[in-house]
C-alpha cells in the first residue's frame, strides 16, 4: 500500500512519527510533507496528498494540521476523497469500515504518540466492510456529481438515478 503523507508547519513533529509507523507496517510512505515548522498553509498540503490519492499515486494519505479540521475540510473539496478527521481509534476504524475514508486528517496539537499510533495503525489496516455502507458511499460519490443522494437506490447498484 502507498500512502501519502503531508502536514502544515504544526503537523511537522506528527508526521515523522508517521513516517515511521508506515514504515513499521512494510507499506511505502510517499513523501509531500512540509520539511520544517516554518510556517506552511495547511490547504496546498492538503491538496498535494489528496490529490495524489485521487489521481492514484497513493492508495491513502494522512494530513496533520495543528487541530486536523483544516486538512479535512480542504482535502474534502477534492472529487473522490473522503477524508476523515479521527481522534480516536474507533473512530479511525469506522471511517474505514463504514465511510471507505481514503485520507486520514490528525491533529499535530491534541493527540499523543500512543494514540497517534493506534489510530494511524487502525487506519492503515481496516478494510471497507461494504454491505449496507455501499450504497452510502455512492450517495457521497453522487453528490460529488451534482446529484440528489435520495435518489441513489439499490444497495450495490451502480448510479442508478430514477426520474
Amino acid at each position: 500500500m502507498k500512502v501519502a503523507v503531508s502536514n502544515d508547519h504544526r503537523g511537522h513533529k506528527a508526521i515523522e512519527e508517521i513516517r515511521a509507523i508506515i514504515s513499521q507496517l512494510g507499506m511505502t510512505c510517499v513523501d509531500l510533507s512540509t520539511p520544517s515548522d516554518h510556517p506552511a498553509d495547511y490547504p496546498d498540503s492538503a491538496y498535494i496528498a489528496a490529490r495524489s490519492v485521487a489521481d492514484h499515486h497513493a492508495d491513502a494519505a494522512i494530513l496533520v494540521c495543528g487541530t486536523g479540521i483544516g486538512m479535512s475540510i480542504a482535502a474534502n473539496k477534492i472529487k473522490g476523497i473522503r477524508a476523515a478527521l479521527c481522534y480516536d481509534e474507533l473512530a479511525a476504524r469506522l471511517a474505514r469500515q463504514h465511510n471507505d475514508a481514503n485520507v486520514l486528517c490528525l491533529s499535530g496539537d491534541l493527540i499523543g504518540s500512543n494514540t497517534l499510533r493506534k489510530i494511524v495503525e487502525t487506519f492503515l489496516t481496516t478494510d471497507f466492510v461494504n454491505g449496507r455502507h455501499l450504497r452510502r458511499v455512492r450517495k457521497i460519490q453522487a453528490i460529488e456529481e451534482g446529484k440528489d443522494p435520495r435518489e441513489i437506490t439499490g444497495q450495490n447498484s451502480e448510479f442508478r438515478i430514477e426520474n
